[in-house]
């Protein structure tokens, strides 16, 4: 048995911010990170609307990038003083993710992190508030998705909490919240968007329910993507970018990921590059390490007779009009067409190019390797890796090619 979860509703297109008028309840909090939804006076639409419901509302304002621990208890002792029905947060993904964790510590105030990070393990929420996410950048899709991503800044470990209970009661993607992107956010999240429909397309718990949403959110990428890229001011290519994402997660959501999120989360963690960035610089090197048709082990689930990821990257080239005499030919096309559309959007090849110092890369290479065969992302990952392999994928992704050395080592 597999499970497909969405939220109740989906908002979408031009002035869905608008819905915040349907919501039902006496109190809102709004969740938001820096500046930029207020400048652009999207937060103050938002607290109008809810106060147009007839709420009193609240705002716990300055949440950070990668949000940490310490954010998130925070913002659950406003909430448990405050004592919200709605609890709203709108922005990109750090906002949203952050007000999921405040969400389970508020529902239930004896919780610690560390039980908030059992994969699947949360009790029952909507005992005190119900959630509502307003997505702001076309990338991260946490407004649909059962995920939220929180960081362990003494440890330096970034944590995924997984479990269908912080799915949004409510999404709205409203594409005039992401018009205001700035240029490179539109190229790493757009890079996220694709990461998530690929690996959720190849995943072991890929189903016909999701395969569809990862095939055209794929296509919407490689079509409009550049065209947001080069012209903040195109309004269709920014629409469709806000519906490729949105798909995308609702893809990921109920699919699940891969070793390409794994790995990106420990290079965030460890080296703090952006994680659109971070999943950019390991896709192809990570697209050829699951295409092998007899790899050292598979992954195990009862629908996943046989490795087949190979031929599921061809129906994806084939998907956005690529051809070839087999699937290897297709499958390099398209490994060739993912390479043209990151120089366009100028994302750089290597993790080196983004200035990492290459001493303290590989003082926690192994580090990183273990933690991100541990990562929840890597089981749903249709080739089972060895800590070896995804460390071979890292030089890689850090030089361009595998070390001389490290050749050696590896006959």
């Amino acid at each position: 048995m597999v499970r497909f979860t969405l939220p109740r509703d989906l908002y979408h297109g031009k002035g869905s911010l608008e819905a915040l008028k349907t919501l039902e309840g006496k109190k809102a909090i709004i969740c938001v990170g820096g500046g930029s939804m207020k400048r652009n006076g999207f937060l103050q639409k938002a607290e109008d609307y809810l106060k147009e419901a007839g709420m009193e509302v609240k705002l716990f304002e300055g949440i950070e990038s990668d949000p940490s621990v310490e954010t998130v208890m925070k913002g659950a002792a406003v909430m448990t003083e405050f004592e919200p029905d709605w609890i709203v947060a709108i922005g990109g993904g750090s906002p949203i993710d952050a007000a999921k964790a405040m969400w389970i510590k508020y529902e239930y105030p004896d919780t610690t992190f560390e039980d908030m990070c059992k994969v699947f393990g949360l009790p029952k929420l909507r005992k005190k508030a119900h959630f509502c996410a307003v997505s702001s950048t076309s990338g991260t899709a946490t407004e649909v998705t059962a995920f939220s991503i929180i960081t362990d800044y003494e440890k330096g470990i970034k944590y995924p909490i997984a479990d269908f209970e912080i799915t949004p009661d409510v999404a709205i993607v409203d594409p005039e919240l992401a018009e205001t992107m700035p240029v490179k956010l539109v190229a790493h999240t757009g890079m996220d968007a694709m990461t998530h429909a690929i690996e959720a397309y190849v995943s072991m718990m890929a189903s016909d329910y999701t395969d569809g949403l990862a095939l055209k959110a794929i296509k919407l990428v490689f079509e409009y993507l550049p065209r947001a890229y080069k012209d903040g001011n195109d309004v269709e290519a920014r629409d469709h970018m806000a519906n490729a994402s949105c798909m995308a997660g609702l893809a990921f959501a109920n699919a699940f990921l891969g070793v390409n999120h794994s790995l990106a989360h420990k290079l965030g963690a460890f080296h703090h590059l952006p994680h659109g960035i971070a999943n950019a610089v390991v896709l192809l090197d990570v697209m050829r390490y699951n295409s092998a048709e007899v790899p050292t082990k598979m992954g195990t689930f009862p629908q996943y007779q046989y490795p087949k990821t190979l031929a599921r990257y061809a129906e994806i080239g084939r998907f956005v009009g690529l051809t070839g005499k087999d699937d290897k030919e297709v499958f390099e096309k398209l490994l060739d067409k993912l390479e043209e559309l990151k120089k366009i959007i100028e994302i750089k090849p290597t993790i080196k190019d983004y200035g990492v110092d290459e001493k303290y890369f590989l003082e926690t290479l192994d580090e990183m390797s273990e933690q991100a065969f541990n990562d929840q992302c890597t089981g749903a990952n249709p080739r089972y890796p060895l800590v070896s392999e995804l460390k071979d994928i890292y030089l890689k992704a850090y030089y361009g090619e595998m070390p001389k050395k490290e050749e050696k080592k590896a006959k």
